[in-house]
Order: structure tokens, then C-alpha cells, then sequence
């Protein structure tokens, strides 16, 4: 049987953090994972550049049911600390718009930083190794696995989410925290497309797949989001939906402003006023693409010259575009999500070295725990941050 001090499940993001931190303690470190390669979520990230801290990360951009919890990790190891990891690599890198740090190169920037701290620590990566079953044990925690029996004092479960299952995600971690007593909050995608089915609705984002309109500002249930939106053959994506996803719940409607840097009444007046033979469409052909501007005007209005209109019909234009109400049927699921709500509740977990209050010696770090960033590089820095505080305990 291997005895080893740490072993970490899970290659992503957070274990192997956590593995380089912990082994440059002087901890004996195993990393297991039933994957072929290490990181496959990094380097899909950020389509292909990893998008891996925001500048501006504080804890009111996190979700969870004990929203105290993520304080104490994000503040011990901070954005500026993975920047200095970073440069320490020279990894080039720029902010995209918000605080996004984007890799200039590829994502496999940011994982080979990662496997290269570990190997300088000594950390042990053990690959295409499947976990059959844990017991605790006198001296931690035995591990059956296809690589044999492993015992160890500390376990760390780095497992991630039930989002992207493609790329081996699965709900292992739950079942873990489970076994050990823990509760385990409903799951559901964040951070996801909206499908539509209504038939009028779903001809219109049909039509103009593939169509982005700049600044929305996109509402549901009290949050607002304002950034762009992208039609889909299925229905709505873009970054402005994927952020208000993680509030949405099924039959909720959601509010978009198509134009929230435009006073519309004002608009539609001057316009009526300077330029009374434009037709509608023509107008709005300025605001967006013109085959947008063309299918809005047919399908949401009647299109004819501005000094047609009366007040009350340049007011229900305007509040259509300001305050369009839609109900989506659904979310693409975990198949696209890129995070997944709820999880292992943090109410059962030190939020100072990330350690079970119901097993000692187990650890829970990364996505499995119930904290989820909204959408910008704030899910990898809960990885660093949580993975950290927990290296310097197990």
C-alpha cells in the first residue's frame, strides 16, 4: 500500500493550485484523476485564452447561500497574488474590457505555469486513475484505486462541477461529500445560454443567429447585467445572458434594454422632428444591423415614415426596445454551462482552511463548494484563492 501525506482529487484549476502550494510547504503530494491529460477546462476557457482573474474581484461577485463564506480565502490570496505568479512565468497577458486578464497566447500558458510549479514543488500528478471507493482511517483516509491502495492524512476533493461533461465532469465530488455527512445544496448550470421555443421568438433569434448587439442591459429578479447579447439558433447568449442565467429560474421573464446609452422618447422626438420622411427601419438600421433593424420593425412594429407616428405609438416603441419581456423555455444544460450553482454547502466547511467540520482531515476546494462567480475570470480566482487556503493546512 502507498502511505503519502496529501493526495488532491481532481487536476483542474484548484488542485493543482493547491498540489504546487502545498508541496512547496514540504508536503508530500498526490494528484489523481480519472482524465487522460491535466486541465482540460483551463485550456477551453476563455475560448482558448483562459480568461484566469478579474482586477476588479471582490466578494459581491460570488453566489452562495452563506455569501460570508468566500471572504476570508479571496482576501488571503488575491487577484494581484496570481498576477505575480504570472509575471514570475512571463506569461504575457492583456485586460479585455471589465478587469478580464485574458492570456495573449493560448490557455496552456496558465496550465503549463501550473505543471511547472508543481514539478519545481515536487507535487505528483497521477493521470487516467479511477477512485473506487474511500474510508476513513485511523491515521486519514484510504483510497481504493486502479493505481492500488493509497493512504493518506489529508484528502483534498478538487472535483469541480457536473458543467461541461465532455470534458469528464462529473458529480464525484458530491457523492463524496455526501458519504462524509455533508449536505449538498441543489445544482443547476450557471453561467448558460437561454433556449427559446415560442414560435415568434424563436423565428426572430433563428433569423439573426450569430447577430451580437453591443450593451444591454439585461434584468431579472432584481440583478442587472449590462454588456452584449448574442442571438442563437437555440435562443440568447453573449455575456450579459450568461451572467443573468445564474439569477434566472424557470417560467421567470427577463427584461432586455436593447439601447440603455440612448434616451429613446428623446430620440424617437428628434428624430420625428429632423428627419420626418425616414421610415422606422431606416432609423434603427443606425442603431443596430440592418437586417436586425428590419426584422425589428416588422415583427415588433409597423414600419413608415417617422411624421406618421403619434405620441403614444413613439411610446410604445420605445418601451418595447427599452423593456423587451421574454420568458426563456430553458438553459442549454451543463452540456455549454460554464459553472455549476450550488454545491457542497460551505456552512459545513472552514472558511478559513477549507477543512470538513464534519471528517477532519477532508478538504473541499474549487467549484464543488457552493460559490460561483459571475462570468470574467471570477471562477478561477475562487480556484486560487480556495485551493490556496487549504494548502496551507493540509
Amino acid at each position: 500500500m502507498r502511505k503519502i501525506q496529501v493526495v488532491i482529487i481532481g487536476a483542474g484549476a484548484a488542485g493543482l493550485m493547491c498540489a504546487l502550494t502545498a508541496a512547496a510547504r514540504g508536503r508530500e503530494v498526490l494528484v489523481l484523476d480519472h482524465a487522460n491529460k491535466p486541465g482540460k477546462k483551463i485550456l477551453m476557457s476563455g475560448g482558448g485564452r483562459c480568461n484566469f482573474t478579474n482586477m476588479y474581484c471582490e466578494p459581491a461577485n460570488f453566489l452562495s447561500q452563506n455569501p460570508h463564506f468566500c471572504k476570508s480565502a479571496l482576501a488571503r490570496y488575491t487577484q494581484w497574488d496570481f498576477i505575480a505568479l504570472v509575471a514570475k512565468h512571463g506569461v504575457p497577458y492583456h485586460e479585455k474590457k471589465l478587469g478580464q486578464l485574458f492570456c495573449d497566447n493560448k490557455s496552456s500558458d496558465i496550465l503549463n505555469l501550473l505543471l511547472d510549479e508543481c514539478a519545481q514543488a515536487g507535487a505528483e500528478l497521477c493521470m487516467d486513475t479511477r477512485i473506487d471507493s474511500i474510508e476513513k482511517h485511523e491515521h486519514g483516509y484510504l483510497l481504493q484505486s486502479s493505481a492500488g491502495p493509497i493512504q493518506c492524512e489529508s484528502l483534498v476533493i478538487a472535483t469541480g462541477g457536473l458543467s461541461i461533461p465532455t470534458l469528464g465532469a462529473s458529480g464525484f465530488g458530491f457523492q463524496v461529500a455526501k458519504q462524509f455527512g455533508h449536505n449538498v445544496l441543489p445544482t443547476r448550470a450557471g453561467l448558460v445560454p437561454f433556449t427559446i421555443t415560442d414560435p415568434q421568438l424563436k423565428a426572430l433569434c433563428t433569423e439573426l443567429s450569430g447577430t451580437s448587439v453591443e450593451d444591454c442591459l439585461v434584468s431579472c429578479n432584481g440583478q442587472s447585467f449590462r454588456e452584449n447579447i448574442l442571438f442563437t439558433h437555440r435562443g440568447l447568449s453573449g455575456p450579459a445572458i450568461l451572467q443573468i442565467s445564474s439569477f434566472w429560474q424557470p417560467g421567470d421573464s427577463i427584461s432586455i434594454n436593447l439601447l440603455p446609452h440612448i434616451d429613446l422618447p428623446q430620440w424617437l422626438g428628434d428624430q420625428q422632428r429632423e428627419r420626418p420622411n425616414s421610415e422606422l427601419k431606416t432609423l434603427l438600421a443606425e442603431l443596430f444591423t440592418k437586417k436586425m433593424a428590419n426584422l425589428l420593425a416588422e415583427s415588433w412594429f409597423t414600419s413608415k415614415p417617422m411624421k406618421q407616428y403619434t405620441p403614444a405609438e413613439l411610446k410604445v416603441i420605445a418601451s418595447q426596445l427599452e423593456d423587451w419581456q421574454l420568458i426563456p423555455a430553458g438553459t442549454e444544460g451543463y452540456r455549454t454551462a460554464e459553472v455549476t450553482l450550488g454545491g457542497v454547502d460551505t456552512r459545513e466547511v472552514s472558511s478559513k482552511t477549507m477543512e470538513s467540520l464534519k471528517s477532519p482531515g477532508l478538504y473541499f476546494i474549487g467549484e464543488v463548494l457552493d460559490v460561483t462567480g459571475h462570468l470574467g475570470g471570477f471562477n478561477f480566482q475562487w480556484a486560487w484563492a480556495s485551493a490556496y487556503a487549504a494548502a496551507q493546512f493540509v
